[in-house]
């Protein structure tokens, strides 16, 4: 049996809110964001694996999982701020730097922002801030996010909580039958644990300004695009994107998973990311 990795937790006083955080191994340090709709969970299944080769750090962005409440009034705040504030009572200096989803766009984000700490970038299913989505991606996309909004608005979490697992676990090509049920059921459950939260509605992040869209030609650092080979068909546009946008983007496509492949299929993901950076040794 592997040795256990010891983990430290805690929470750090940055920005005028508190970030929940955990951190284990040794060497590079490696940081972890998670998606819009989840918590430093999501990487349950490569935490430990990823200390085992770097010093990891996974955490909550503020208004998921243990971190601070959105609250109406507050002092605007930034996703990448937040985190540099994070790192620095962490006494990190260089990061690789990892994101899915909204906190792929976040980490395409900091890399900009900060370029002078990262050494590389790994998005997953990411977004991508200033990105224009075509007409049917757009018309889906409002179908969809109107469905959450009115389940939510109901008080009907559960069925809040299914619309977002049909339209980003499930995949656009997939039944909820055809998705591993323990995977499944572990989104469900970080994604109830967000929308129980007591934050204010319409709080959201300052994004950047410009946005990554038209300047990913100013990011210099090897890059890795990973993308589920069912996410849905922005996703896979912004995928291309990237590895088009960015000088010697590799792309790795996980078939059989959406939008959560680290979760699916974690072995084959924990592969792709740990052969990645130790190649850049």
């Amino acid at each position: 049996m592997a040795e256990s990795i010891q983990v430290e937790k805690g929470f750090a006083e940055v920005n005028g809110t508190r970030l929940y955080y955990e951190v284990a191994g040794e060497g590079h340090p490696l940081v972890l964001n998670h998606g819009g709709l989840v918590d430093h969970h999501l990487w349950d299944d490569s935490f430990e694996e990823f200390a085992r080769h770097f010093k990891t750090v996974r955490y909550d962005m503020r208004g998921f999982g243990a971190s601070g409440l959105l609250k109406k009034g507050m002092e605007p705040y930034s996703l990448e701020k937040d985190l540099r504030a994070l790192l620095q009572f962490l006494g990190i200096e260089k990061i690789y730097i990892l994101g899915l989803s909204m906190g792929g766009g976040s980490a395409i984000d900091f890399t900009l922002q900060y370029p002078e700490m990262v050494d590389a970038l790994i998005t997953v299913g990411a977004g991508l801030s200033g990105f224009e989505a075509d007409e049917e991606s757009e018309r889906q996309n409002k179908q969809n996010w109107s469905a959450v909004l009115e389940a939510f608005k109901s008080g009907d979490i559960p069925r809040t909580v299914e619309v977002t697992l049909r339209w980003w676990t499930d995949g656009p090509n997939r039944t909820p039958e055809q998705v591993d049920p323990v995977a499944r059921e572990r989104i469900r459950v970080m994604t109830t644990r967000n929308y129980e939260r007591p934050d204010d509605e319409d709080v959201e992040p300052v994004g950047m300004t410009p946005p990554a869209a038209g300047r990913l030609a100013k990011i210099h650092v090897p890059t890795l695009v990973i993308v589920g080979s069912e996410d849905v068909a922005e996703i896979q546009t912004i995928a291309g994107a990237l590895v088009n946008g960015i000088a010697g983007a590799q792309k790795v496509v996980i078939p059989g998973t959406a939008h959560h492949p680290n979760v699916e299929k974690p072995q084959e993901f924990n592969r792709a990311v740990i052969e990645f950076l130790e190649g850049l040794a």
